[in-house]
């Protein structure tokens, strides 16, 4: 866990655990009747509605970080069938195509990958490798059926690949809107602040309580934060694909 991840934890507790001590002392807090019926009625009604939502917030940035994984995978594969297809044409244009498709891979990783952590859409020196790419696949001239039939497979790997990396570039927007990270933060707070109406005779039972659930609120709101952005965080996506790509590449390429 983050530096960040730790402060916005422990400094929750804090405040939590100050306002706990700082509540029986206000003149409020004791001339108020008991009314932990009437509290428990509210809070369960927020609190299903709260865990509700922080529930769908997880599944939908758990769905969203999953997925990049498995585009940056089928990209790399579409790359592979693509590196293999060119394989099959002696011409200088096969030759020419599996270079390019090394510095594809090589390009994604070095280049691409750190302007994404950064929240940067892509590298250009990567699109005009596609752009390449796809130019050299469509000039192959192609002798007999068997190198037609590779030939045709290549141009589907090609239109896969730039399918698949758009995909990934559209993934590095926040799975969660802002607009919808109000209703976890507020409805974190109003959770929370209900167990303060309860009346508990044991001051350090009801503080304890009252942490834990703070604490697991808390981890439930760092986990969607480091899930929001597929490529950067505690689980983010790495070029994995691409590196198994390279790594298995024949001696001789």
């Amino acid at each position: 866990m983050t530096w960040s991840n730790l402060t916005i934890l422990f400094g929750s507790l804090a405040v939590v655990a100050l306002g706990l001590r700082l509540l029986p002392r206000h003149p409020l807090h004791k001339a108020r009747p008991p009314s932990n019926e009437v509290a428990a009625a509210i809070f369960a009604m927020v609190g299903v509605l709260y865990a509700v939502l922080l529930a769908f917030v997880v599944i939908v940035v758990w769905e969203a970080a999953d997925e990049a994984r498995a585009t940056t995978f089928r990209e790399a594969d579409h790359l592979a069938g693509l590196y293999w297809n060119a394989r099959q044409f002696p011409s200088a244009e096969g030759a020419e195509l599996t270079a390019l498709t090394l510095r594809y891979a090589h390009s994604v990783i070095d280049e691409e990958w750190p302007m994404m952590r950064d929240g940067h859409a892509s590298a250009l020196r990567t699109t005009e490798l596609v752009y390449r790419i796809r130019d050299t696949t469509n000039a192959l001239a192609p002798v007999g059926p068997g190198q037609q039939v590779q030939f045709e497979h290549a141009v589907a790997h090609v239109e896969g690949l730039a399918t698949e990396r758009r995909a990934r570039l559209n993934r590095i927007e926040d799975a969660v809107p802002p607009l919808l990270w109000a209703p976890l933060v507020l409805g974190a707070v109003l959770s929370i602040s209900f167990t303060f109406l309860f009346s508990v005779a044991s001051v350090r039972l009801h503080t304890t309580m009252t942490l834990i659930m703070t604490a697991m609120i808390c981890v439930a709101l760092i986990v969607v934060k480091e899930l929001n952005y597929p490529f950067d965080g505690l689980s983010a996506v790495y070029p994995d694909a691409f590196e198994i790509f390279l790594a298995r590449l024949p001696a001789t390429h």
